[in-house]
């Protein structure tokens, strides 16, 4: 076995008490994790009346619950679709506007992406609510959350986007100026096509956060998820219940995408892998292409 680079194998004693040390905080996480459940189960957080509403469906207000939270869920989905989309096009034409931008401007691009970098995604939600009404700018709840998540995710995504396009070889672009395409039509046409399936695991990373901060949406009293489970808390008096569900519905939908990321770059690794298909050089029929020779000389 080769020696990793930043440590040395751990010798038999080393793995002894490392398994040694594993077999001891699992026992006390479970401990703890028994004592928990102990403690749920003495005040009753396992009874039907609890999971009633959640689990049996001859419970009165199951299918009412059940219908709300579902059109709640799919408040938070169309936020963000909404954010997603807004934030790619945004985010793509800020790293685009930064690469290719002049050295005695590019000072204001740049200072625009820290400043939204820095920003917190609730004060920029919270800002697009209270102010954008005081200018004169009247939108549905919606747009104010849509405008929040796009102003702080664009920014992130302008990042990824820039970082993709340096991690390319140099002589992508030189190849590009070589056949005589501006700078502008080698990054579009020769350069952003390779970065995005350089960058396509980061980039669905950061539409999983974009899905989770449509949670937030209740600070503005957007009809999202977690708004539905509050109020339906204060008629059934359950939180733990209603908010470990939406926890689950949440953990399910984002793992779901993960799992979409990983599918995708394997698909793009493989058809990058590809060789040429036997018989290249020949078209469909079997004939050789014109202009080569089909003799030895």
């Amino acid at each position: 076995m080769s020696n990793p680079v930043l440590y040395d194998n751990p010798g038999p004693r080393t793995r002894r008490r490392v398994m040694i040390g594993s077999v001891v905080a699992g026992v006390l996480l479970l401990g703890v994790l028994a004592l928990v459940l102990v403690r749920l189960g003495e005040e009753g957080q396992f009874s039907g009346e609890r999971w009633g509403p959640l689990v049996n469906l001859y419970y009165p207000k199951f299918a009412a619950l059940w219908t709300g939270l579902g059109v709640a869920l799919w408040n938070n989905i169309v936020a963000a679709v909404l954010a997603m989309t807004l934030s790619l096009t945004i985010g793509t034409a800020l790293a685009l506007t930064r690469i290719t931008s002049a050295r005695w401007y590019r000072w204001a691009v740049v200072s625009v992406i820290e400043l939204f970098r820095g920003l917190p995604v609730v004060i920029a939600i919270f800002f697009a609510y209270r102010v954008l009404p005081e200018v004169g700018i009247e939108l549905p709840k919606l747009w104010y959350l849509v405008i929040g998540l796009t102003a702080y995710n664009c920014v992130i995504i302008a990042e990824i986007v820039r970082s993709g396009v340096a991690s390319l070889p140099r002589g992508q672009a030189e190849a590009g100026a070589a056949i005589g395409l501006t700078r502008g039509q080698s990054l579009r046409l020769v350069q952003l096509p390779q970065a995005f399936r350089v960058m396509l695991p980061a980039l669905i990373s950061q539409l999983v956060v974009i899905f989770k901060d449509t949670s937030l949406g209740f600070i503005i009293l957007y009809p999202e998820s977690v708004r539905f489970v509050r109020l339906a808390i204060e008629e059934l008096d359950n939180p733990l219940q209603l908010f470990f569900a939406l926890a689950v519905i949440f953990i399910v939908i984002n793992y779901l995408l993960s799992r979409l990321a990983v599918y995708v770059e394997r698909r793009l690794s493989r058809a990058g892998t590809v060789g040429p298909r036997p018989g290249a050089g020949t078209l469909d029929t079997g004939q050789p292409l014109a202009g080569t020779s089909t003799t030895g000389g």
